[in-house]
């Protein structure tokens, strides 16, 4: 279990995948359609 375990968030890192040990970031969309929204009022 280390840098060249796969199956280790540690390892998903230097390897450069994902799975759910480390998922992909959520991309909040939402957030940032709500910011403009106040900015443009």
């Amino acid at each position: 279990m280390g840098k060249g375990d796969k199956k280790t968030k540690r390892g998903k890192i230097i390897k450069g995948s994902f799975g759910v040990r480390r998922p992909r970031k959520v991309k909040r969309v939402d957030a940032k359609k709500e910011e403009v929204k106040t900015e443009d009022k």
